[in-house]
């Protein structure tokens, strides 16, 4: 088989919050999602200047929102403020954006830091990020999962 020459897919993942936003990136090549950094913002303006900053620095294909699904699956209020965020992004920037399940990602970031030693502060300042890096996990293993099932589908397709 001839080795794949298709670049990776960069994503930038964010965990949108009314003060502190965390951003996380990863490729579809290695399922690696990395906690970045936390933006800290008190206006949507300040925000967006944040999102755009890192943007240009990371460089991302596309970007991953959290969208706070009800625990039953339903929308919750701050989907559609998600919905109306993606729309906004992707005339801003240009890029796909897919809006992503984050149920349980915060407690998941808690538990991940639960042992850590941290202060409440510091694990304050790094939960968003946290929680992006694993709505962003949760992403990549739906695509790889999508396309194990597009190979088993095609088993003519090569890997």
């Amino acid at each position: 088989l001839v080795p794949s020459t298709i670049p990776p897919m960069r994503y930038l993942a964010i965990d949108l919050g009314d003060k502190r936003t965390g951003i996380a990136v990863g490729d579809d090549i290695t399922g690696i999602a990395s906690p970045i950094e936390t933006i800290y913002a008190s206006t949507h303006e300040l925000r967006l200047k944040g999102f755009e900053r890192v943007i240009e620095e990371q460089g991302p294909d596309e970007l991953i929102l959290g969208a706070p699904l009800n625990m039953d699956g339903t929308d919750s209020p701050g989907v559609t403020k998600a919905k109306t965020l993606a729309e906004e992004l992707t005339a801003k920037f240009g890029l796909k954006v897919h809006l992503v399940d984050e149920r349980l990602t915060s407690a998941a970031a808690d538990e991940q830091m639960a042992q850590s030693g941290l202060t409440r502060d510091q694990k304050k300042a790094r939960r968003d990020a946290l929680a992006a890096a694993a709505i962003l996990r949760n992403f990549l293993a739906t695509q790889t999962h999508s396309q194990n099932d597009h190979h088993q589908d095609n088993p003519d397709t090569p890997e």
